[in-house]
């Protein structure tokens, strides 16, 4: 007789009784090594990948990087497009090499081109405050340049002037402007972060820009001071403007996808979402030290790992409701990568009850687990346990000024409705702590606090865990911002109740 199959059997049986009978936070803790924590972020934050700009070569190894992974730990590719990649193409528009401003005999090095063909113009301009519609009234620009201050009155950061500049553009083109500029009154430092980003912009191709009026429209941020600015107000200003063009090319990027059913006959219909973008800001001006590689260790290898150290957990110890694992591209240019997956999705929003994002641009305390938009769903006590468990304290946003909700990929999904807030390692304000690795090149994998790290991933891991095996199903608190566009994704159905129309993997 062959004792030896009773034996496995009793050993298989016992082995899986355990494995059930272990509680998620045990789970979370069991995957999470710091080893492989090490190993994720050295090698996303590594020279060699250049900084992961958006559309480069060393952006589609880091996404092979990340496929492969995934594939490793058991997480399935779509069945509808059998791979890894939700592939699309971007515009990039590279900065004129000729740029000369002058405005009443004045030249203004400080120059960049939003919008702009090759050109030489000279005329009249006029001065419109902050070139907002209410500024227009009783004015005559047909024809004419328009200079404005940037930003808005309530704020003139680099922030602001971004936000507010595609609307002024569209109020000049439909006055009848030819051109605009806006002068902005940023530091020496912000001046050359808002410079890096734009002389290669990465956009996705819109066919109303083709469609635009006006296609030889130019719009310039020119940099000045506030006393210089003062004496345009009520002056005859004459310009004139000579540049080469902004330069376009075709980019092919990726988002990187991966999905697991989840084990309940109900709940696996809906999703959870843990993402987090893996592109940076590639090369750019050298520091003291001559480096001109912007890492992006913190933003955001961090954000990338927690996702992986996620995928790892579930492929080990699946969860009650499906999981989709998406890393974006695209966020450093604009949130990109996130905004084409809600026009183009793969998994229709409405079966993705919670989006659990990551990112951050460091940390300045490591009792926190900072948790942008903590307050606003009703997995908040999830979020909070999960952290807790493993010796963090989890706060809401600490820098609301910073408009942070509204600055990573989680917007894309709150915009349509689902809930959805940022995981991000502990800080408990945006001081210089922050700004001396934000987008800087010092933001390497070797700076970084290890053993607050594997707290940091322990605390996401459970975290998602409580929230895919809640038999309730999260939303949006009452009365915030974003609860009626969720209740219209939806349809209003009751929390728990199984969206309709879900497609079968």
């Amino acid at each position: 007789m062959n004792t030896m199959k009773p034996l496995l059997l009793l050993t298989t049986l016992c082995l899986t009784t355990l494995i059930f009978a272990q509680t998620d936070s045990e789970k979370a803790e069991m995957t999470v090594n710091k080893d492989e924590i090490e190993g994720h972020i050295y090698f996303l934050a590594d020279d060699a990948l250049k900084g992961r700009a958006t559309g480069s070569p060393e952006l589609k190894i880091a996404a092979s990087y990340l496929a492969n992974t995934l594939r490793g730990y058991g997480i399935k590719p779509h069945s509808a497009i059998n791979s890894y990649y939700q592939k699309f193409n971007l515009i990039q528009t590279t900065a004129p090499k000729i740029l000369k401003v002058s405005i009443n005999g004045e030249n203004y090095p400080h120059t960049i081109a939003v919008k702009a063909k090759a050109n030489n113009l000279s005329g009249e301009a006029i001065y419109l405050n902050f070139g907002i519609e209410e500024d227009y009234k009783g004015e005559d620009v047909n024809g004419k340049l328009i200079i404005v201050k940037g930003g808005t009155s309530e704020a003139s950061d680099a922030r602001a002037v971004y936000n507010a500049h595609k609307e002024k553009q569209e109020l000049a083109i439909k006055n009848g402007a030819i051109g605009l500029i806006e002068m902005t009154l940023l530091e020496e430092d912000w001046w050359a972060r808002v410079s890096h980003f734009m002389e290669e912009s990465v956009k996705i191709p819109d066919t109303k820009d083709e469609q635009m009026p006006k296609p030889d429209f130019i719009h310039l941020w020119v940099n000045s001071s506030a006393d210089k600015l003062a004496t345009f107000n009520n002056a005859k200003l004459a310009y004139e403007i000579e540049t080469d063009g902004i330069k376009e090319e075709t980019l092919e990027t990726q988002n990187v996808i991966g999905v697991l059913e989840g084990t309940d006959p109900k709940l696996k219909e809906e999703f959870i979402m843990y993402s987090a973008h893996y592109d940076h800001v590639g090369i750019g001006k050298p520091d003291a030290m001559g480096d001109s590689i912007y890492n992006g260790a913190r933003d955001n290898a961090i954000g990338t790992t927690a996702v992986l150290n996620m995928a790892e957990n579930i492929g080990k110890f699946p969860t009650k409701r499906s999981a989709i694992f998406i890393f974006f591209t695209g966020e450093e240019k604009g949130l990109l990568g996130s905004q084409y997956y809600v026009e183009h999705p793969i998994f229709p929003l409405q079966q993705i009850v919670y989006g659990f994002n990551t990112d951050g641009g460091g940390y300045n305390n490591t009792k926190l687990a900072t948790v942008i938009g903590l307050n606003r769903t009703t997995a908040q006590k999830h979020i909070v346990t999960g952290a807790a468990t493993f010796g963090l304290e989890a706060i809401d946003d600490p820098a609301p000024e910073q408009g942070l909700f509204d600055r990573s990929d989680n917007v894309s999904f709150a915009s349509k409705g689902v809930p959805a807030p940022t995981y991000s390692t502990g800080f408990d304000a945006f001081d210089d702590e922050i700004n001396k690795y934000y987008h800087q090149p010092g933001d390497e994998a070797g700076g970084l606090d290890y053993d607050y790290l594997l707290k940091f991933y322990q605390g996401y891991v459970l975290s998602g865990r409580l929230i895919a095996n809640d038999p309730e199903t999260p939303f949006w608190v009452k009365d915030d911002k974003y609860e009626a566009a969720g209740k219209v994704l939806y349809g209003k159905v009751l929390y728990g109740k199984v969206p309709e129309a879900p497609i079968k993997n």
